[in-house]
C-alpha cells in the first residue's frame, strides 16, 4: 500500500479555483466515502479548508490511486479533471507524512503560522473516523500530524502574534480607518468556528457594537451574547449595511449572502467608508462590490504576501527543523510496522519450538510433577525470549535503513519463518520504493517535486 497526497491550495491556485472547487461538510463526507468505491483506495480523509481542498488516501497502486483520486474530485467539485490537474500536486510515501505535518502545523497556510488548521485536520479525521474511511495508516498519520501541530505551536513563537487569517483580514480593514476599529460597529455573518473568531477579534478590538445575522438564529445569538453583541435576522441583513462601519462574512452558504444592489442600496442612507470582509469559501459577497465608491472589498485572495501578516523567519526554521525531526521518526515507525509481520512470524516459530520441546520432555519424564513441569517451561521461554530481543529490536531500528527489507528478508531465510510473512513484508517495500533513488528525501528540497503529469508520465 502508498501513502498518497492529491490536492488543490492557495499556493497553486488562484482564488476564483478555490471557490469552485470548496466544499462543504456534507460533500466533503460524500467524498471520502465515494473514494473507497475505487478499486485502488483502501482508506480516505479530505480536508477541505477555506484555502485547500485535500485528500490523504492509502492506495494500492499508485497510479491507478492519483488517477481515481483525480477523477473522484473532479466529478465532487464539478470542475472537468483537464482544468483542475495543471494546479493538482501530488504527494507519496515520505512527502505525504512531510506534507501533513507541515500543513497541520500551520507552515502550510495562506497565512503561515494560524491556528485554525489544527482544529480543521481535527475535524476532518473524526469525519473520517465517523464515515469509518480511516483505517490504521490515516489515523496514526493524522493523530501524529495533530501531535506534531501541537509541538510546533508549543514551542515555537510561530503563533505568538495571534496571527491568523480573521486577524490579518480586520489590520487591513483597521487600516482604512486610520489603523483602529475602536468605537466602530461590526456585522458579522455567519456563526460558525470563523465568524465566531471574527466576533471575538472584533471585540477584542475595541468595536462597540456587534451585530451577529445567521441563518438559525439561536446560534447567532449565543454568539452574540458571548461577545456582548446582538443577533439579527439573516433576512434582515441589507437593512443593518448602513448602521455599520464593517461587514464580515464566512457562512458555508453556496450562494450570495451579500450583493452589490444591497450593499449599493445601504450607501444611499450612509456613504460613509464601509469595509467587507469575505473570509468564505465558496465566497459569500458579490466581488462588484469592492467597485462601488468609498468600499473596500477584501477576500482571501487580498490576505496573499500581505507585509508583514506571517511568523518570523526564525520561528519559521525552528517549526521546519521540528517537523524534519518528526518525520523521521514517524518514517521510522512506519518501517518498523512494516517488518512486524517478521517479528511475529519469528516468535511464534520460536513458541512452537519450546512447545515441542516441552511436549517432549514431558513425555520422556511421565513422572515429573506440575512444580518442576511449570518452572522448566518458564526457564525455557526466558531463555528464547532473551535470545530473541536483541535481535527483534535491532530489526525494527534497521527496517528504517534503506537495505531494512534485506535484512528482513534474510532473518526469513535463516529461520525458515512463514511465507505470508516475507509476502507482506514484500508487498509494502515494493508501495515503497516509489520514492526510492533519494538518500534523504527530507533534505532534498533543492530538488522540486514532479508536477501532476510528470508523476503519471514517469509512472506509466
Amino acid at each position: 500500500m502508498t501513502l498518497l497526497v492529491v490536492g488543490i491550495s492557495h499556493r497553486t491556485a488562484p482564488v476564483s479555483l478555490l471557490d469552485r472547487i470548496a466544499l462543504l461538510d456534507p460533500a466533503a463526507e460524500r467524498l471520502q466515502v465515494d473514494l473507497l468505491a475505487s478499486p485502488h483506495v483502501a482508506e480516505s480523509l479530505v480536508l477541505s479548508t477555506c484555502n485547500r481542498v485535500e485528500i490523504y488516501a492509502e492506495v494500492s497502486k499508485f497510479h491507478g490511486g492519483v488517477v481515481d483520486v483525480t477523477e473522484i474530485l473532479a466529478k465532487a467539485t464539478g470542475v472537468p479533471r483537464e482544468e483542475l490537474t495543471p494546479h493538482l500536486y501530488v504527494r507519496y510515501e515520505d512527502r505525504a507524512v512531510q506534507h501533513m505535518f507541515e500543513v497541520t502545523s500551520g507552515l502550510d497556510s495562506m497565512v503561515v503560522g494560524e491556528q485554525q488548521i489544527l482544529g480543521q485536520v481535527r475535524g476532518a479525521l473524526k469525519s473520517a473516523q465517523d464515515a469509518a474511511t480511516a483505517g490504521r495508516s490515516i489515523n496514526d498519520l493524522a493523530q501524529a500530524a495533530l501531535r506534531v501541530g501541537k509541538r510546533v505551536h508549543h514551542d515555537t513563537g510561530i503563533d505568538r502574534a495571534g496571527v491568523s487569517i480573521v486577524s490579518v483580514a480586520l489590520d487591513l480593514a483597521a487600516q482604512r480607518f486610520g489603523g483602529t476599529l475602536v468605537g466602530r460597529a461590526a456585522l458579522v455573518v455567519g456563526a460558525g468556528a470563523m465568524s465566531s473568531l471574527a466576533a471575538t477579534v472584533l471585540a477584542r478590538l475595541g468595536v462597540t457594537e456587534i451585530l451577529i445575522a445567521n441563518r438559525t438564529r439561536a446560534n447567532g445569538e449565543r454568539l452574540a451574547a458571548l461577545v456582548g453583541g446582538r443577533a439579527i435576522e439573516l433576512s434582515s441583513l441589507p437593512d443593518h449595511l448602513a448602521t455599520v462601519d464593517v461587514v464580515v462574512s464566512c457562512t458555508g452558504s453556496t450562494g450570495l449572502v451579500l450583493t452589490a444592489d444591497d450593499v449599493s442600496v445601504a450607501r444611499s442612507m450612509n456613504s460613509a467608508e464601509l469595509v467587507v470582509v469575505d473570509l468564505a469559501l465558496p465566497r459569500d459577497t458579490e466581488e462588484s462590490i469592492g467597485d462601488l465608491p468609498g468600499v473596500t472589498r477584501l477576500d482571501l485572495g487580498s490576505l496573499i504576501d500581505v507585509p508583514g501578516a506571517h511568523a518570523s523567519e526564525r520561528d519559521v526554521e525552528l517549526a521546519r527543523a521540528i517537523v524534519t525531526d518528526e518525520v523521521r521518526a514517524h518514517l521510522a515507525a512506519m518501517a518498523a510496522q512494516r517488518v512486524e509481520p517478521i517479528v511475529v512470524s519469528l516468535r511464534a516459530r520460536a513458541d512452537r519450538v519450546v512447545e515441542a520441546e516441552l511436549q517432549r520432555l514431558r513425555l520422556r519424564l511421565p513422572g515429573i510433577d506440575d512444580a518442576d513441569a511449570d518452572e522448566v517451561a518458564r526457564s525455557l521461554r526466558r531463555a528464547v525470549s532473551t535470545l530473541l530481543h536483541t535481535p527483534t529490536v535491532r530489526m525494527k531500528e534497521l527496517a528504517a535503513d534503506p537495505d531494512g527489507a534485506r535484512y528482513a528478508t534474510a532473518l526469513h531465510r535463516l529461520f525458515d519463518l512463514d511465507p505470508e510473512a516475507i509476502e507482506a513484508l514484500t508487498a509494502a517495500d515494493e508501495a515503497s520504493s516509489v520514492v526510492a533513488g533519494r538518500d534523504d528525501p527530507l533534505t532534498s528540497d533543492l530538488v522540486p517535486d514532479p508536477t501532476y503529469d510528470q508523476l503519471l508520465e514517469g509512472l506509466t
